[in-house]
């Protein structure tokens, strides 16, 4: 969903606006989303103008897809608000319709997604199973070539956070044993 945006922009929009960032649902792969989640970040300017070049944006988007656009204005302060209940999504899956890159990358961090698993209680056949399921068989590939994950070391993978429901969903078919936990990487 998020590239189908990116390949159809060609967004018209104000010097005031530092961003344009989808969030939410429509970023995961393999997910069904009702909506198309949309952030816009300002530079300080008054509210009446961030709902005015809000909605110019939203009826933009509006023009190219049939799915209901849910759009939110906020400024950099705002943005880190304490009772923004978005901000983490915003930060963490938020991609950028501008550059097509993260949104957090711009505050000099990228998000992950550790998969921190244990394959101690399997059988060898589960086990197998896994080997499979994580680096392909018989020319196949595997989950972490498919969708660029890596393996930092056994028991622990790094995916990108839009690869994390098709991880968890394929890994608890086999363990129930794993722990999936969001960080952030400095940019270097």
């Amino acid at each position: 969903m998020q590239k189908k945006l990116q390949n159809k922009l060609g967004l018209k929009f104000s010097e005031d606006i530092i961003d344009i960032v989808q969030f939410g649902s429509s970023i995961q792969l393999e997910s069904e989303p009702n909506d198309i989640d949309i952030a816009v970040i300002f530079k300080s300017i008054p509210l009446k103008n961030q709902l005015e070049e809000s909605q110019k944006i939203k009826k933009q988007l509006e023009k190219h897809f049939s799915k209901p656009i849910h759009i939110n204005s906020y400024d950099f302060y705002n943005l880190f608000n304490e009772g923004n209940f978005a901000k983490e999504s915003i930060l963490f899956y938020g991609k950028s319709l501008l550059s097509g890159d993260y949104f957090s990358k711009t505050l000099g961090i990228a998000p992950r997604i550790h998969i921190h698993y244990s394959l101690e209680d399997l059988e060898k056949k589960d086990k197998v199973r896994f080997n499979y399921l994580l680096n392909g068989k018989k020319g196949n590939y595997g989950l972490l070539r498919e969708y660029g994950g890596k393996l930092l070391n056994p028991g622990l993978i790094e995916i990108k956070p839009e690869h994390e429901k098709i991880f968890t969903e394929a890994l608890q078919k086999i363990t129930k044993n794993i722990i999936v936990k969001r960080v952030f990487l400095q940019v270097v």
